[in-house]
């Protein structure tokens, strides 16, 4: 199985068209990438995510979004890249009601892992 590389214009028209049902596949979708990427055998799958989301109210994936910048950001050291607090950045993005600004950011640094 490989990253596909997803648009990230589309997936943001997509989930505001669909008034957020695209924006769960989309949130399935990245957990199964970043579990690819960051190769972590622990880490939860793309339907754990989903549904501990949706579950707890968008909790859970406040933690996953931070846990999958966190993880993404490590990845970047493992490669000899500089770290961007990336974690940090889509939490705090999510929280102040810009998920879909958080989604897409993640989306374009798996984006990099599906080109290599």
């Amino acid at each position: 199985m490989s990253i596909q590389r997803k648009s990230v214009g589309l997936c943001i028209v997509l989930s505001i068209v669909t008034c957020g049902i695209y924006g769960l596949y989309w949130l399935y979708c990245m957990a199964e990438d970043v579990n690819l990427v960051t190769a972590r055998p622990s880490a939860p799958s793309g339907g754990l995510v989903l549904v501990l989301t949706i579950v707890t109210c968008n909790i859970y994936g406040l933690y996953w979004i931070y846990r999958a910048g966190d993880d993404l950001d490590r990845q970047r050291v493992n490669q000899g890249q500089m770290p961007g607090h990336l974690g940090i950045l889509y939490l705090l993005l999510a929280v102040l009601g810009f998920s879909i600004i958080s989604f897409a950011l993640l989306q374009s640094e798996i984006n990099e892992y599906a080109a290599a």
